[in-house]
């Protein structure tokens, strides 16, 4: 079996990247209810544009580290990407959803003009229904 390739990208946004992963799962040890309320304090930001939140989803998956012993899964990667765009002083929204059949929950990062880190794969057929959109 041959390892998929890591993304990579530049030096800064993997910082950023890094501080955000970092905040993301120290946050995870908190309530949902308290992650809500941090990512509707970034309300007053102006949006990120979509090609940057994208760069900052491909930051946030090149620094995952190997070794970490927990899960660090889509809603820890698409929270990090919303502190990562509120670092960049931006804003994106944090969107929790779902589909049927089967049954899947999936979060992700979004901006008016489109998504980051939502499968598009099987999406055509089986689409996933946001649940939850903070702010």
């Amino acid at each position: 079996m041959v390892p998929a390739a890591r993304p990579t990208a530049p030096w800064r946004d993997r910082l950023i990247a890094a501080l955000a992963l970092a905040c993301s799962l120290t946050v995870g040890l908190l309530p949902l209810r308290w992650k809500i309320a941090a990512v509707r304090a970034l309300r007053g930001l102006p949006h990120a544009r979509l090609d940057r939140l994208q760069a900052l989803h491909m930051a946030v998956l090149s620094v995952i580290p190997a070794w970490w012993p927990g899960r660090i899964a889509c809603m820890e990667i698409s929270f990090a990407t919303v502190i990562a765009a509120a670092l960049t002083g931006h804003q994106a929204h944090w969107v929790l959803g779902a589909r049927f059949l089967p049954n899947a929950a999936h979060a992700w990062a979004q901006v008016p003009d489109g998504a980051a880190g939502r499968d598009t794969g099987d999406a055509v057929d089986r689409p996933w229904t946001p649940v939850l959109t903070v702010p």
